[in-house]
Formats: structure tokens, C-alpha cells, sequence
């Protein structure tokens, strides 16, 4: 038997070495009955609300949900394809308001400034415009009906950010490859990008979102990067092979919620595969990853445009689109293929129906 006591000794007994002498002591065995998993849990999960939205039965739940925002009373907005396009509800699920029946053509994402005012990308139309909670006009930026790439035209934009001092960042994304500034008043300032795969060209820029700094983040998603501007254009930097971004969230403490799918190519082989997966993911500002989070993607049969959307069960998503956190840390995320907006609870205590046999 060898000095450690092969079969058995090694099991109670430990070796110790104090002023130069080698001890024999008891060694206690270690985590013994202790269950296989944390009792206290190290991570967040997130389970689907099922009862979340509560729609009417005058508003229909059809259509892409595309965009989503979190006005100052925690309202949560969402943009959808369909016959009530601009709905509202509260984070318990009740219904608020709907408008904008008619108004649209291509529903994209959806955002609310440090007003509450609610800004609309309708690639469409080409179009962004800026209305009251209740669904006023107040502003159009581009030329309603008419594509193109200069200070009044654009080409099928796909979101905009808006700073506390009120300038407008347009993602001018799927016709167009750039980043277009105008002032409060709507007056153009400056744009910048073009199609490339280098730092601060973009492939389609999809999203953008400000940080409390005024950085930009721009999720340019057929490249599977979000690069990281200053408000003057200045590439900054880029976070790039961890996933394609459809989304983008950015809470008042900089908590970066980017929502998609796993990297990929985006053509391959002759194929368009749009998601893998579909994936949550936060940032810090400097770039780590600090949460991931998947969700199973749902069965809406082989023709995504006309989806079978009775398969999908709740938690469940095709084509995960736009992501907003609220002060609690619910997930509230739209989906296009499925055509739906969900509400996702943080879970950061067990259960008392959890196990506890040590299994």
C-alpha cells in the first residue's frame, strides 16, 4: 500500500506539514451530503408569463411584433405588423391603448425618448416619425413613398436613437449602409458607413441604441458584430463572433440587452439560414458578457410568412426581434415569425417544490 493508503486511507486520512514534520490527520470528507447543485443559485433563469399580454377582444395579436420600448410609467410598447399596430400594456398585462391603425406599411423597431414621445421606423415607407403617446403626428423624417440616399431620402430605415438633448440617429439599414444624424429640429447633420465588413462600414446595420455616456451601439446584424460609435461618427470599437444582434436594449445604468441567434455566415452554401437559436444576451459597457439566456425555437411549420403560430407554446420564439428590460428585470421580447410579445420573469430563488435529496 502506498504512503497515501491507495484503496481506503486516502479517503480519511490527509497528510499535514507543520515545522517540518510531515502529520497524519482526519480529513473531513468533503461536501459530504451535500445536494449536486447550488442552493442559493449563482444564476438568473427566466420563465415565460403565460397570461402576458392580456389582449382584448377588440385588438387583434396578429403580426410580426418588431419593435418594443419602455416609456417613464413602465408602459411596455410594442410595433406590430398586423391590424393594431402601436399597443400598449402594463407590465401586469393590462391593456392601455392602441392607435395607428392603416398608418403603416413595414412595421420595424420601435423607440420612446426621455419625453415619452414614440418614434416609429417604417422601411415601407421610408420613413421615421415621432408622435405623441397618443398617437399624434409630430415629426417625418425622409420622403414618405420615395426611396433614396441623401439629407431627405432614405432607404428602408430600421431604427433610430434619440439623446436626452433630442438628436435623431437613423440606422438608414436595409436599402442604404449607414448612420444619419439630424438635430431636434429634424436638420440634417451628418451620415456616415457604407456595405463592408470593415470597423465602421456595416453589412445592415438593424438597431441602434445609446448608452448614459452617448455612445452609439449599432447592431449590424448580417456581420454578427455590434460596433460602438461617438455621436461625431468616430468608430470606438467593435464586439464581434458572439451574436447575430436583431435587438438592442439599453437600460438608464447601461445594461445592454442584445437579443438574436448564434453566429453564422448569414449565406452559406447558396442558403439563408436567418437563426440557429434564439438568444438573449447583456453586456457591460466595456464589452464582457455578463448574462446569457436561450429560449427554445418554436415550430410554426415550413412557410414562416404564414406561420402556424397555435404549434408555439409559451417561452417559445421564431425569430427573436426586440428585447426591453424593466425596473424588476422582466424580459419583455417580440418575435416576427412567431408573431408574438412574451414576458420573461427573472427566477433567482428555489422553490420550496425544488428538490433538496442531494440528487
Amino acid at each position: 500500500m502506498d504512503i497515501f493508503g491507495r484503496n481506503s486511507v486516502c479517503m480519511r486520512w490527509c497528510l499535514l506539514l507543520v515545522g517540518g514534520f510531515l502529520l497524519l490527520r482526519p480529513a473531513v470528507a468533503a461536501a459530504a451530503g451535500a445536494p449536486g447543485y447550488a442552493e442559493e443559485p449563482v444564476v438568473t433563469e427566466y420563465d415565460p408569463d403565460p397570461d402576458w399580454p392580456k389582449y382584448p377582444d377588440h385588438i387583434s395579436s396578429r403580426g410580426w411584433t418588431s419593435g418594443m420600448a419602455i416609456d417613464s410609467h413602465e408602459h411596455i410598447w410594442f410595433f406590430k405588423k398586423g391590424p393594431d399596430p402601436v399597443q400598449v400594456y402594463t407590465v401586469d398585462g393590462d391593456f392601455v391603448r392602441s392607435w395607428g391603425r392603416g398608418q403603416f406599411d413595414n412595421p420595424h423597431h420601435l423607440r420612446i425618448d426621455h419625453e415619452d414621445n414614440v418614434w416609429i421606423a417604417d422601411f415601407g415607407l421610408h420613413v421615421i416619425q415621432k408622435f405623441t403617446p397618443e398617437g399624434k403626428l409630430l415629426m417625418t423624417l425622409g420622403t414618405r413613398g420615395v426611396p433614396g440616399e441623401d439629407e431627405t431620402h432614405f432607404f428602408r430605415p430600421t431604427d433610430m436613437a434619440i439623446t436626452p438633448e433630442g438628436d435623431i440617429f437613423v440606422t438608414d439599414g436595409y436599402g442604404n449602409r449607414r448612420v444619419v444624424h439630424f438635430d431636434r429640429n429634424g436638420k440634417f447633420v451628418r451620415a456616415w458607413g457604407h456595405y463592408g465588413s470593415a470597423p465602421g462600414t456595416f453589412v445592415l446595420p438593424h438597431a441602434i441604441a445609446l448608452d448614459s455616456q452617448g455612445r452609439l451601439y449599432v447592431a449590424d446584424r448580417n456581420s454578427g458584430r455590434i460596433q460602438i460609435f461617438s455621436q461625431k461618427g468616430e468608430f470606438l470599437e467593435q464586439w464581434s463572433g458572439l451574436i447575430m444582434p436583431w435587438g438592442l436594449f439599453i437600460s438608464h445604468d447601461d445594461r445592454i440587452w442584445v437579443c438574436g441567434s448564434s453566429p453564422h455566415w448569414w449565406l452559406r452554401d447558396g442558403q439563408y439560414p436567418e437563426y440557429k437559436d434564439q438568444i438573449f444576451m447583456r453586456f457591460d459597457p466595456q464589452g464582457y458578457v455578463r448574462q446569457v439566456w436561450t429560449i427554445p425555437l418554436g415550430d410554426i411549420g415550413d412557410d414562416k410568412n404564414n406561420p402556424v403560430t397555435d404549434r408555439l407554446r409559451p417561452g417559445e420564439a421564431v425569430g427573436v426581434h426586440c428585447i426591453v428590460e424593466d425596473s424588476q428585470g422582466n424580459l419583455y421580447v417580440g418575435d416576427i415569425y412567431g408573431e408574438r410579445a412574451q414576458k420573461f420573469v427573472p427566477i433567482r430563488r428555489r422553490r420550496k417544490t425544488d428538490r433538496t435529496d442531494g440528487s
